[in-house]
């Protein structure tokens, strides 16, 4: 009988992908219908994706290959940078254009020099209301699908990160943002409340996320690319997922300690929570935290 994945030594490639992609996802899809077009191609490899992007919005969506999705954790506070335009004195109820929009009575035209004064007030540790229209549950349930049934979704604010704004272009109506945050940010809710601290009003009308930690979308791979060229092709090592963290190379006798879930010796002084262990050759063996005075043991591994 015919295997349905190919010859068997494909299959075995395929299972052993460990790595990232730097997906440059367009407009017009959602970042789950991106998953769906190449989990064929991975079979049977796990493939999943850090950090949504609405159909509206294009550039980086990473996706994760392999055992490199218990890596999940780690991308999501990396920090996302993004270019964002917003159309002022309009609104509509998913704070976007792909909902209905309607102008504003009585919504202010702020000039230049208000909106540079403003964005630096939105910058550090902020309180958001996420969207209604939005993948965050509410009373058990998504609170995109209660609130396209039409029922009354209120979203407790919280607390997100927001490192820089700076002012792309502004032409009213249009505004446009370069926007460094972390995880869990909504940019067109980040539009919606400057706009309001204007006079003013907005919608989202376009999203370019141009970065998630070092990987740019100038660098970023299309969707084209990998169904024309294969996965394999564009896959990143999986170190790079965690660059932030500091590294040990460890030799075999440690790999057999640490595969065994023992701990071995690190004379170094430990100040970070954990530590990337990397072969001679610098691929991501796992990662360890302290286990006491000089010692790390394994929390995740990936070939020990």
């Amino acid at each position: 009988m015919t295997c349905p994945f190919g010859p068997v030594s494909q299959v075995a490639e395929m299972d052993t992908l460990f790595g990232v992609i730097n997906l440059d996802k367009p407009t017009g899809i959602t970042s789950r219908a991106a998953i769906n077009r190449l989990q064929r191609q991975v079979r049977p490899a796990k493939l999943g994706h850090a950090g949504t992007l609405d159909p509206l919005a294009s550039g980086v969506l990473l996706l994760l290959v392999g055992k490199a999705t218990r890596l999940m954790p780690y991308v999501q506070r990396l920090e996302k940078k993004y270019l964002a335009t917003f159309q002022l004195g309009v609104e509509s109820e998913t704070e976007d254009i792909d909902g209905t929009v309607t102008t504003v009575e009585g919504a202010l035209e702020p000039t230049r020099e208000q909106v540079l004064a403003e964005l630096p007030r939105w910058t550090g540790r902020i309180m958001q209301k996420p969207p209604s229209f939005s993948a965050l549950k509410y009373k058990g349930q998504r609170a995109y699908h209660l609130a396209r049934q039409g029922q009354l979704v209120e979203l407790s604010p919280r607390e997100v990160m927001i490192h820089q704004i700076e002012l792309d272009d502004y032409q009213f109506p249009f505004l446009r943002l370069q926007i460094c945050c972390g995880s869990g940010t909504y940019i067109r809710s980040l539009g919606r409340d400057i706009a309001q601290a204007l006079g003013s009003s907005a919608v989202m009308s376009q999203l370019v996320r141009t970065s998630i930690g070092e990987f740019a979308v100038e660098t970023a791979c299309t969707l084209e690319d990998l169904q024309q060229q294969g996965v394999a092709e564009h896959l990143l090592p999986a170190r790079r997922l965690v660059n932030d963290l500091p590294a040990v190379t460890v030799d075999s006798e440690q790999r057999v300690f640490l595969a065994n879930g023992r701990a071995i010796d690190f004379p170094q002084e430990q100040t970070a929570e954990e530590i990337v262990l990397v072969d001679g050759e610098g691929k991501l063996l796992g990662i360890a935290a302290a286990a006491g005075p000089g010692k790390i043991r394994p929390v995740k591994s990936f070939g020990l």
